[in-house]
C-alpha cells in the first residue's frame, strides 16, 4: 500500500518508519526543509530508542522516503495521514492551524480514491472541520479517519509494534476495511482493534492522557501528604498499587509530569469542556496542582541550602522530561532551573541524550554563564553545593556514590525520583531529600517557597 504522511515530528515519524517496516510503501513529507535534509542525509531529529535502525533499514530498501513535496506524496497514496503538531495556544484550546494546512493541501493533490487518517492529538469535531477543509478542493472521494495515538516516548517502537489497542474512528466500510488491513500485522495476539465513531476516538486520546496525568498527580499529592505525617510513599504506593481495580502504573511520585503530551492535552480537554458548557473541574485541579508540584524540587533544595541559593552551584542530572527521549518539552528539570537561576544560583546539568535540546532552550543563559552542561554526570557534580535528581536515567541509578561525595562542596542530594534508599543515603554520608519519604542526615525540612 502506497502511504503518505505528513508530518516528520516524533509521532509522523515512528508511524512512517513502523509502517515501512511492515512492507508498505511509505512517504513521509514536512515543509521543515532542514528536518527532510536531515532526514534523507541518515539523521533523525528526535531521539528514540530502535528508531534510528528501523529508518535506515527501511530508507535503505526504498520502503521509506522523505520529501518537501506534499501534493506529490499524496497523490501517490492511498492513505493519507496527517501527523502534524497541535500546540496549545495562550488559551490551553489546540492550535489548528497546521492539521487545517494539511487538509486544504490534501483536497487539492488527491488523485484517486483516499483514506485521510487524523493521527494528530485534536479535540472533538476536528475530522468535521478537515473534511470540509478537503471538501473545498478534493475532485475524489476520500473517506475521513480518526486514529489516535497512544505512544509512550521511551517506547514508542514497542507501543506501536505491539499496540494495547487500535482506536478507529470511522463512517464508511471503505475506511474500515483499508484501516483494518493497515492494522492487521500488528494485532495478531489478539489486541482489539476499536472500532467506534469519529467524535469517541478524537475524545478517547484526550481521555487516556487526562486519566494518566491524574493518577500522577494525585499520587504526588499524597506523596507531599507523606512528608507532613512522616509515612513512606513507596509502601501506601505499593498498598495502593495491589488493588485490582487500580494497578501499579503511573503511581510514582515525582517533580510533576511534563512532555509534549500530558500538559497540552489536559488543557486542551478543559478548553473544550469550557467551550462546550461542561465544566472540567478534576482536570482543572490537576493541571494547577502539577504546575504547583513542578516547584517542589526547588522548595527542597533552598530548605536544604538553609534558603541562601545566591551563588550557590547546583548540579542536576536529568533534562528530558523522562529517560530514553531527548524531549524537554515541559520539562520539570527547566522548571527547576530556571528557578534557580532566577534565586541567584548557578547550575551544571547533564543528561545522557537531551542536552543539545536543553542547550537550545537555554541559549542566553548559558551564554552569560548561568548555566553550563557537563560531559558526564561525575563532571556535574564538582564543586557543587547539591545534586538535584530530576530524571530517572538508568545510569544514575547505582551512581559511585564515593565519586558523588568526594565531588560535592557539601554532601546534599535531593532526589526528585526517589532512586535511593534513605538510610543508605545516610550511612554514605549524605544529606539526603527525596519525595513523600523522610529526609536522612539532616533536620526535617521547612517549607520554602519558589
Amino acid at each position: 500500500m502506497n502511504i503518505a504522511v505528513i508530518g516528520t515530528g516524533y509521532v509522523g515519524l515512528v508511524l512512517g518508519a513502523c509502517l515501512a517496516e511492515t512492507g508498505h510503501d511509505v512517504c513521509c513529507a514536512d515543509l521543515d526543509r532542514d528536518k527532510i535534509a536531515m532526514l534523507e542525509g541518515g539523521a533523525l531529529p528526535i531521539y528514540e530508542p530502535g528508531l534510528e535502525e528501523i529508518v535506515h533499514r527501511n530508507a535503505g530498501l526504498g520502503r521509506l522516503r522523505f520529501t518537501t513535496d506534499l501534493g506529490r506524496a499524496i497523490a501517490a497514496s492511498s492513505v493519507v495521514f496527517i501527523a502534524v503538531g497541535t500546540p496549545a495556544g495562550a488559551d490551553g484550546a489546540a492550535d489548528l492551524s497546521y492539521v487545517l494546512a494539511a487538509a486544504e493541501t490534501i483536497g487539492r493533490s488527491l488523485e484517486r480514491e483516499t483514506v485521510v487518517a487524523i493521527k494528530s492529538t485534536v479535540p472533538v469535531g476536528t475530522s468535521g472541520l478537515v473534511a470540509s477543509a478537503i471538501e473545498k478542493h478534493a475532485r475524489y472521494p476520500f473517506h475521513m479517519c480518526s486514529n489516535p495515538e497512544f505512544l509512550k516516548e521511551g517506547a514508542a517502537i514497542e507501543d506501536f509494534m505491539r499496540p494495547d489497542r487500535v482506536v478507529l474512528g470511522l463512517e464508511t466500510d471503505y475506511a474500515r476495511t483499508v484501516m483494518y488491513e493497515l492494522y492487521a500485522p500488528f494485532v495478531r495476539t489478539g489486541r482489539p482493534v476499536l472500532f467506534m465513531d469519529v467524535a469517541s476516538a478524537e475524545i478517547a486520546k484526550y481521555a487516556s492522557n487526562a486519566m494518566l496525568a491524574t493518577r500522577i498527580t494525585l499520587m504526588n499529592e499524597i506523596a507531599g501528604l507523606c512528608e507532613c505525617v512522616g509515612a513512606n510513599v513507596d509502601y501506601v504506593r505499593r498498598a495502593v498499587g495491589a488493588d485490582a481495580r487500580i494497578g501499579p502504573a503511573f503511581l510514582f511520585p515525582g517533580p510533576g509530569y511534563g512532555g509534549s503530551c500530558f500538559p497540552k492535552d489536559v488543557q486542551a480537554v478543559v478548553s473544550t469542556g469550557s467551550r462546550l458548557g461542561a465544566r472540567m473541574c478534576v482536570l482543572s485541579a490537576v493541571h494547577d496542582a502539577n504546575e504547583r508540584q513542578k516547584r517542589v524540587l526547588f522548595g527542597k533544595v533552598a530548605a536544604a541550602l538553609d534558603g541562601e541559593l545566591s551563588g550557590r552551584r547546583i548540579a542536576v542530572w536529568g533534562l528530558a522530561f523522562k529517560p530514553q527521549t531527548d524531549d524537554v518539552r515541559e520539562s520539570p528539570a527547566l522548571s527547576l532551573i530556571h528557578d534557580l537561576i532566577g534565586a541567584g544560583a548557578s547550575v551544571i546539568a547533564h543528561d545522557p541524550v537531551a542536552m543539545t535540546a536543553a542547550r537550545q532552550h537555554f541559549n542566553g543563559q548559558a551564554t552569560s554563564g548561568q548555566i553550563a552542561f557537563a560531559a558526564t554526570s561525575y563532571d556535574a557534580t564538582a564543586g557543587a553545593d547539591a545534586l538535584v535528581i530530576a530524571t530517572d536515567w538508568n545510569e544514575y541509578r547505582n551512581p559511585n556514590f564515593a565519586r558523588v561525595r568526594a565531588g560535592l562542596a557539601q554532601p546534599v542530594i535531593v532526589d526528585g525520583r526517589n532512586l535511593y534508599d534513605p538510610k543508605h543515603m545516610s550511612t554514605l554520608g549524605f544529606r539526603y531529600y527525596s519525595i513523600g519519604r523522610a529526609t536522612t542526615g539532616a533536620a526535617p525540612l521547612r517549607a520554602v517557597q519558589a
